[in-house]
């Protein structure tokens, strides 16, 4: 089986940490001191536990205690034996990556990470399932890992030598007409509840398809609805209508660190709610359910597509030029979102997603830009292409088997639903292998007129080194004022307010996987793919100091990633992950706290 290369568009910061932690009361150095003893002293004090420990576990949870075996075992011990061929093309479905315990939508990280299998498992039915295994985890000093569907970019979702707390059982949607918050006394407003293990798919179907509104989540359909995506802030291709996703959560249901389990929203547990509304998953708690609020839903959804190549240097800084006045001008606001991507081979390509607009209407607002392009056909190659649908089908999977069966993949394995499917365009990411995944906000000032041609020779420069896309429904610049007013209650990085995009570069390799032979990442390739990311970047965070990124979209080794993740809201966080996680049992890589 050949293997494919894909470039995806789809150190010092604890003495920093130091430095603000002076400013804080509460956050005094003593507390550090603390915290690293009790962590030392588990870790001297605890040895791994023996097979009664194990038994007395499995009693607890009903049974539900097992042993895990990766999905590639047949290809590490017989590669290219026609078992080792099965699941390889199994590891190309992401929910059959959901639906193993063993399995993470990414395979690794160049010299960072690759995927590691607990030796067991929590399968999870219910929070009482999910207590025990954080008592136990707590008790004889185990590492937890929490895993919903696998979509982790850091490698979040697996560990050796740990427990998994596996919630895909725990799938239940329930969609409210009127949901009041635990605490609130006011009027309900419609929501709906997802519990642990749900999907978004599963959550659209019952939103959208069944009672035609709108819930703010992910692009992927296999990504989980209250893990990471969330707790770590989460952007869909509309966040510039409907806003970050954190900010429509309204309650959770969490098991903290003493194996309590709270109610956190905006009037009961206030903290804890705005720390997950923002600060990362895995970090505060377990959290077993969520309730999100819905919004009345647009009549259209609409893609604009196109690619325009220009026919010199010259004239792909003038295209670049145009395009960020077109966007200052009319697309810098709530009606569009999605991405550009800005490729070295003197060209882009036009990913953007709209709402509530005809295709006439659509075509009338970029008709300028391109009568101008068109006009120089000896410069500028323009390929173009819009179509609008209902916006309440944009998850029936009839209807788009209809329609666009080009965006589309179905599931075929037996047994699956008839509508469990993910868009075709998210293939690339489904098993890869990343090289390097690297982003930071855009400020929206340098979008305006002033800025325009030095943004565009910013951007020119860049691509000399590596492509990358432009995400503006992943800045919050030019959004409604419903969505920022939510956004800014949540703990998500304050930077994201004045954003117009997050700018991505990712490089990687398709179906790589460390052990197996035959299949192994190219690690030249990859380390070529690196320095030329990291040369584009420096230009980038030259021109841009105080940026910041989104914590779920971000490098492996994002330096000083307190600040580039949480800003001005690090300090609160870690006072809240110190009262109630004080020895660090929810501890993931460059999370809240992780630096201790």
């Amino acid at each position: 089986m050949s293997k494919k290369r894909v470039s995806f568009f789809s150190r010092r910061g604890f003495l920093k940490a130091l430095g603000s932690f002076a400013a804080l009361p509460a956050m005094s150095l003593s507390f550090l001191t603390t915290a690293c003893f009790k962590r030392k002293t588990l870790a001297k004090r605890q040895s791994w536990p023996s097979k009664s420990d194990w038994d007395l576990l499995r009693e607890r949870v009903g049974g539900r205690l097992f042993t895990v075996e990766s999905p590639l075992k047949a290809c590490v011990a017989s590669p290219g034996s026609s078992s080792a061929l099965e699941v390889l093309e199994k590891m190309k479905n992401p929910f059959y990556i959901s639906d193993h315990p063993g399995a993470t939508q990414s395979s690794g990280w160049l010299d960072s990470w690759k995927t590691e299998v607990s030796p067991y498992m929590v399968a999870a039915e219910n929070s009482s399932d999910i207590v025990a295994a954080v008592n136990f985890a707590r008790e004889h000093g185990v590492k937890l890992v929490v895993k919903t569907t696998g979509h982790d970019y850091l490698g979040r979702s697996s560990a050796a030598d740990s427990l998994l707390v596996w919630t895909h059982h725990m799938r239940k949607v329930t969609v409210h007409e009127s949901f009041i918050p635990a605490g609130s006394s006011g009027p309900g407003v419609p929501a709906v509840t997802a519990q642990a293990g749900a999907r978004w798919l599963e959550a659209y179907d019952a939103v959208t398809n069944r009672h035609g509104r709108y819930v703010q989540g992910g692009g992927c359909t296999s990504v989980g609805v209250t893990g990471g995506f969330i707790q770590g802030g989460g952007f869909g291709s509309l966040s510039k209508k409907f806003g970050i996703a954190s900010g429509s959560m309204l309650e959770a249901e969490v098991v903290l660190a003493d194996g309590s389990v709270v109610v956190a929203s905006e009037y009961q547990n206030e903290d804890l709610f705005w720390a997950l509304r923002g600060g990362g998953g895995g970090t505060f708690g377990v959290v077993t359910r969520m309730s999100l609020l819905t919004h009345e839903i647009p009549k259209t959804f609409g893609v604009f597509k196109g690619s325009i190549r220009a026919g010199s240097c010259e004239s792909f800084r003038e295209l670049l030029e145009a395009f960020i006045r077109l966007y200052d001008e009319i697309l810098g606001n709530e009606r569009w979102g999605e991405q550009v991507k800005v490729k070295g081979d003197n060209s882009i390509e036009l990913s953007m997603v709209f709402h509530g607009l005809t295709e006439v209407e659509a075509r009338e607002v970029w008709k300028p830009f391109f009568a101008n392009l068109e006009s120089r056909p000896g410069e500028f190659k323009v390929a173009l292409d819009v179509f609008v649908m209902p916006a309440r089908e944009l998850w029936n999977y009839k209807y788009l088997a209809n329609k666009h069966p080009e965006l589309l993949t179905r599931d075929e394995r037996k047994g699956q639903p008839e509508g469990q499917y993910w868009w075709a365009s998210n293939q690339g990411e489904v098993s890869r292998y990343i090289y390097s995944y690297q982003s930071r906000w855009v400020p929206q000032n340098l979008f305006k007129p002033a800025h325009a041609k030095r943004l565009a020779e910013l951007f020119f420069q860049m691509s000399r080194h590596h492509s990358f896309s432009l995400h503006f429904n992943k800045g919050q610049a030019g959004a409604s004022a419903e969505a920022v007013e939510r956004g800014r209650k949540t703990s998500v990085n304050p930077t994201v307010f004045d954003a117009a995009a997050q700018i991505i570069m990712n490089d990687g390799e398709l179906d790589a996987y460390p052990d197996i032979e035959g299949h192994a990442p190219d690690s030249g390739r990859g380390r070529e793919a690196l320095r030329r990311m990291n040369a584009a970047m420096k230009l980038l965070r030259d021109a841009t100091p105080g940026a910041g990124t989104y914590s779920n979209e971000a490098d492996f080794h994002e330096p000083d990633w307190q600040e580039s993740f949480w800003g001005t809201n690090y300090p609160k966080l870690l006072s809240i992950k110190r009262k109630y996680d004080p020895t660090g049992l929810f501890r993931t890589h460059h999370s809240v706290g992780s630096e201790i």
